[in-house]
């Protein structure tokens, strides 16, 4: 089997405006690339690719030669080499050709990348993500929304402010009261004095972990924190390096569970070995949401296949990343289970997609 084409089309993706702490917004009038590599034997692979007018001609341009009469089942070797172009070509761009390869191995042995990958479990619990609200109280109405849909675990974006955050915390606590996981994403917003502050505080409200308080250039202060605080921190979503830059985070003692999805890390290759990599360590490493619908059902794949991903992620929790897919992931109840079909074993809403497609680039 080789690969014979590498196409990328792209298609509008309209979705109503939202935001997730301060200054980060999402929607309005959007575009959907979605990556198809062909194959000789009928065979093709599938991902979605966000911001095709700058990602796209670098899959053509770059990537697309280097995949030209290939064999897609050679994973490993092509992972290697596209990602020695990642100071030219985007992890984004590395990551949707990866996907691709996995979904035509999956369809070539008639099985859920996951099998391919090795399951572990079939199932595993979402939490809530949410996006940027006002007030206090539109928070907790939130959280008591999901509660009472049967979701165990709650994480909130506030307002990148210290004092309004941990009012923010405390409001969600005192709403859902103790039995339900509370997380708080702080999106980089704090120094590391501002950091300890909030760190303190939602340690004292049982919160289950204290994600991004810092840049990941401040490797410094990470290290501080993590000595003085007892909460679980996550790190490491946009380190520099990616899978290649893990070491130091652990070895530094800087997290406490690493952080990675298949767009940020460069496809599911990197994913599962960064995964591989913190549980020889015996830590966790919890995926982040994909950016788009199909990205995470590639993520999905690699939370079954291995055994320290506790949850999914459902972010926004208004459902506005959940777009081209016939069928999208069921959360029913606050939980996901394994995807069945072959590949990645969801369907592209092809019908959908093309009331408003905008063009192809190949």
């Amino acid at each position: 089997m080789k690969i014979t084409n590498v196409k990328v089309d792209v298609f509008g993706w309209h979705v109503e405006r939202w935001r997730v702490g301060a200054g980060m917004s999402f929607g309005g009038p959007r575009k959907l690339g979605v990556v198809t590599v062909e194959t000789d034997e009928g065979v093709s692979g599938h991902a979605f690719l966000g911001g095709p007018d700058y990602h796209a001609k670098s899959m053509i341009d770059m990537v697309k030669p280097r995949l030209m009469g290939r064999d897609p089942q050679d994973i490993g070797r092509i992972w290697a080499e596209l990602w020695r172009m990642n100071r030219g070509v985007s992890h984004g761009v590395i990551g949707a050709a990866d996907i691709c390869l996995w979904d035509i191995n999956g369809k070539i042995a008639g099985q859920p990348i996951h099998r391919l990958l090795g399951t572990c479990k079939e199932s595993v619990p979402v939490y809530s993500s949410t996006a940027y609200w006002e007030t206090p109280e539109e928070y907790q109405e939130e959280a008591l929304r999901f509660k009472e849909a049967g979701w165990t675990a709650h994480k909130i974006h506030p307002h990148s402010d210290p004092t309004a955050d941990i009012v923010i915390s405390k409001a969600v606590r005192d709403a859902v009261g103790d039995d339900m996981k509370l997380m708080l994403d702080s999106m980089w917003a704090y120094g590391y004095e501002d950091a300890m502050r909030v760190g303190r505080a939602i340690e004292d409200l049982g919160y289950y972990w204290y994600e991004d308080p810092l840049v990941e250039e401040d490797l410094y202060s990470y290290v501080k924190l993590h000595q003085k605080l007892d909460i679980p921190i996550m790190a490491t979503e946009f380190a520099p390096g990616r899978y290649y830059g893990m070491t130091q985070w652990i070895t530094q003692y800087a997290t406490d569970i690493l952080r990675g999805d298949v767009a940020l890390t460069g496809g599911i290759t990197p994913l599962v070995r960064l995964c591989h990599l913190a549980e020889g360590f015996k830590m966790k490493c919890e995926i982040h949401h994909g950016g788009n619908s199909l990205n995470n059902v590639a993520n999905l794949h690699v939370t079954m296949a291995v055994p320290n991903c506790e949850f999914y992620e459902y972010f926004p929790c208004t459902g506005a990343n959940v777009y081209g897919l016939t069928e999208d992931i069921d959360m029913t109840g606050g939980v996901v289970h394994a995807p069945t079909g072959a590949g990645l074993g969801y369907e592209i809403d092809w019908e959908r997609l093309r009331s408003d497609t905008l063009g192809t680039v190949e």
